[in-house]
């Protein structure tokens, strides 16, 4: 079995990570039932959680020296997730780099791979490039360098597009070095899988400057030299090998990883501003 040491544990959740995440963490309560010690040091746990996300391993394959066993730390992150931790977590990740004016907001590019799913279960579907297998969809949406700003999961047969309004709604308002907080790019890139006259109206509406690629006049080569920055967005987030294959049967567990990917992607460049 894998050794987690005190060194490995640092690497995972950095001092400045935890507190970000310390004031965010819901306040427990102990089942009535009983059912095991309630593990006292949630560093640890959160810890742990991190660490079944980067490894890709079962949670029954969680290294002891965690101290904490895998029913409870699955139970915490279970309660987490309904406590909506990630996102906000996410949020204050992405507040700090605001704060800092580490955000482009002059445009927003936005793009989705799909991923197998062993077990089926909630938000999967028949992967029409995977031979009908079952699967999901990752669904991200970054600023203009390809930090996430609004992550989501759909079955893998759900149309790109559907996915386009979600995930505009979905990005947080968030801190500017000066004036109010934001939430809107000047401009949307996107290749025609996005394209739609009522998608067009929208973005307008919101006063957001479409930039999508048609079907039929143009390629998806629209998005140009901005693609690689999505793209390379998603491997970031799939280098976190619990989100290569989808082995959760709850939907929002999968998406809860996701999330917390974001999260942890998103902390990397905060991390860099202070080195």
């Amino acid at each position: 079995m894998l050794v987690v040491g005190a060194d490995l544990s640092q690497r995972l959740v950095p001092d400045d990570l935890w507190e970000l995440v310390a004031p965010l963490l819901p306040s427990f309560k102990s089942r009535p039932q009983g059912g095991g010690t309630v593990p006292r040091d949630e560093r640890a746990v959160f810890t742990a959680v991190v660490y079944v996300l980067t490894s890709g391993c079962a949670w029954r394959h969680l290294p002891e020296t965690f101290g904490v066993s895998p029913a409870a730390a699955h139970r915490r992150f279970t309660a987490w997730t309904e406590a909506g931790l990630w996102r906000r977590l996410h949020r204050a990740v992405l507040d700090e780099l605001g704060a800092r004016g580490e955000l482009d907001w002059t445009s927003a590019i936005v793009d989705a791979a799909s991923v197998r799913a062993k077990k089926g279960g909630a938000l999967t579907g028949p992967n029409p490039v995977d031979r009908g297998k079952k699967g999901s969809k990752l669904h991200v949406l970054s600023e203009a360098r390809g930090i996430p700003l609004a992550v989501a999961v759909s079955a893998a047969n759900t149309h790109d597009s559907q996915a386009l309004k979600p995930l505009i709604r979905g990005i947080p308002a968030i801190r500017s070095r000066r004036g109010p907080r934001r939430r809107r790019p000047v401009k949307l890139r996107a290749d025609k899988a996005y394209f739609s006259a009522d998608h067009l109206a929208r973005l307008r509406e919101r006063g957001i400057i479409p930039r999508i690629a048609r079907p039929g006049v143009e390629s998806s080569e629209r998005l140009g030299r901005h693609r690689w920055k999505i793209e390379r967005t998603i491997a970031w987030l799939f280098g976190y090998r619990r989100l290569t294959v989808l082995y959760e049967r709850k939907g929002s567990h999968f998406l809860a990883f996701l999330g917390l990917a974001a999260a942890l992607t998103c902390y990397k460049k905060l991390a860099k501003l202070a080195t």
